[in-house]
């Protein structure tokens, strides 16, 4: 049986464990450079797959993660064995990111996206105070925390899920968005959000309580107004295994102690 996928690129974390096994993927292999490749094959941790999926959005190849990391949620096992069949039997996930804009009272509007989340965070000792709007309606006057986001499905496994935010599966068309170490209101623990909405986040009390906005691995400091609202033109595909896939984690991570 011939299979589709025969031509792969190898994108490594830099670590002595990705570059070995890149190298040996190369023996068994071999590597078409990028731009001719069928599946580009990420081998690391979650943090160079997120970076792989920035440098190779809208790209017609379909990205397949083993994980040689600490972390690798959005990774498969690392095996060499049969890699153009396993890929070529992968379940695939449509990720959209997420576009943020921000001003800024050192850099003006900034844009950006995240595939994880976007996340404001005080920059001080003091606490940030944000006002919430979901389409230009407020909904929160002032939330006092240390933080805010707002996470994709994707994402929700990640920073949201350390700041006690709900686990979405990878296809539902939902957004969490959680606070991070609320003080006022004290019993609100975020909401959960139709993918179609724009998030406007106004901060309070700007030179008093500056905040930064994260996208990613796009930071922007001091900023006084951050708006977020999922990208429809961008979009990567992401590879699983069958036997691990994406819905099979997210059950395993929300019965996980």
């Amino acid at each position: 049986m011939k299979y589709p996928y025969k031509k792969f690129f190898y994108i490594t974390s830099g670590t002595p464990e990705s570059v070995s096994a890149a190298e040996s993927l190369r023996k068994r292999y071999g590597e078409t450079p990028a731009e001719e490749a069928d599946a580009l094959i990420v081998l690391g941790g979650d943090g160079v797959m997120l970076q792989a999926l920035h440098d190779h959005m809208n790209q017609s190849r379909p990205i397949y993660g083993m994980n040689r990391g600490s972390v690798g949620f959005l990774m498969n096992e690392y095996h060499e064995d049969d890699l153009p069949k396993r890929v070529a039997a992968a379940h695939a996930e449509t990720i959209r990111p997420l576009e943020m804009i921000t001003e800024s009272l050192e850099c003006g509007t900034v844009k950006a996206l995240a595939i994880n989340e976007v996340s404001v965070l005080r920059q001080s000792y003091q606490a940030a105070k944000i006002r919430i709007s979901i389409d230009d309606k407020v909904r929160l006057e002032e939330l006092i925390c240390d933080g805010l986001m707002v996470a994709t499905p994707a994402g929700s496994t990640a920073y949201n899920l350390s700041a006690q935010g709900p686990i979405l599966p990878l296809d539902s068309p939902l957004l969490a968005l959680t606070p991070v170490s609320p003080f006022r209101p004290r019993r609100w623990r975020g909401a959960l959000l139709p993918k179609s909405v724009t998030v406007r986040m106004d901060i309070l009390e700007v030179e008093k309580r500056p905040v930064n906005a994260v996208a990613d691995h796009t930071e922007v400091k001091s900023v006084t107004s951050v708006t977020v609202r999922e990208d429809t033109q961008n979009s990567v595909t992401l590879l699983f295994d069958e036997e691990h896939t994406w819905d099979e984690r997210i059950l395993n991570e929300q019965f996980r102690y």
